[in-house]
C-alpha cells in the first residue's frame, strides 16, 4: 500500500501544506502587527480608521466601516472615540444630507502619519529575511493565488463575509 505521506526528502507542495505554513506565517506576522500598533497606543478599530483616512483622505463614515469591517455601531464609536481625542472631524456629505464625512485633523494627520511610520518599520523588519525582489514575487503569487482559491471557491452570501481578509482591517 501506497504511503500519503511525502518521501523522505521530498518537499511537500500540497495544498494543505501550502495552507498549513501560510496559516503559520500569518498567525506570526499578526501577533507582530497586533504588538506593533497596540505598542503605540492605539486599538486595532482606531488604527484601521486612521490608516484608511490617512492614504485615502477624507470618506463618508459607512465607506470607513465598510472597507476596515466595522458594523456601523463600531465604526460610530471609533470615529466618536477619535473625534474626542481631536484628531477626526464629522462633516456634512456635500451631497447626501444624511451621510457624514470624516477627515484627519492637523493633529490626527501628524499622529495617524506616526503611528503608521512605526508599524511600517515594524513590518518591513519582520519581512527582511526575504530580498524586496522575493517579497514582490511573494505578493504576486498570493494574489494569484487568492483569485484561483476565490474562484474555485463555493459561492456564499456578503453577511457570510464579513469579518474576511476581504473586509477586515489590515494590521
Amino acid at each position: 500500500m501506497k504511503s500519503a505521506a511525502p518521501k523522505k526528502g521530498a518537499a511537500d507542495a500540497s495544498g494543505t501544506h501550502l495552507w498549513l505554513v501560510m496559516m503559520k506565517a500569518h498567525r506570526t506576522l499578526e501577533r507582530l502587527a497586533i504588538h506593533s500598533i497596540e505598542s503605540s497606543e492605539v486599538g486595532l478599530s482606531d488604527f484601521a480608521v486612521l490608516e484608511m483616512l490617512l492614504h485615502k483622505g477624507a470618506q463618508p463614515v459607512n465607506e470607513i466601516g465598510r472597507r476596515v469591517g466595522l458594523t456601523s455601531g463600531a465604526i460610530t464609536t471609533a470615529v466618536d472615540r477619535l473625534a474626542s481625542r481631536g484628531l477626526v472631524a464629522r462633516e456634512a456629505h456635500p451631497s447626501d444630507r444624511r451621510a457624514r464625512i470624516v477627515r484627519l485633523t492637523a493633529a490626527g494627520e501628524a499622529q495617524a502619519a506616526e503611528v503608521f511610520s512605526a508599524h511600517k518599520a515594524a513590518m518591513d523588519l519582520a519581512a527582511s529575511g526575504l530580498s524586496k525582489t522575493e517579497r514582490a514575487t511573494l505578493i504576486q503569487l498570493l494574489k494569484k493565488l487568492g483569485i484561483s482559491a476565490g474562484n474555485s471557491a463555493p459561492r456564499h452570501s456578503e453577511e457570510e463575509h464579513v469579518g474576511t481578509s476581504a473586509s477586515a482591517p489590515r494590521p
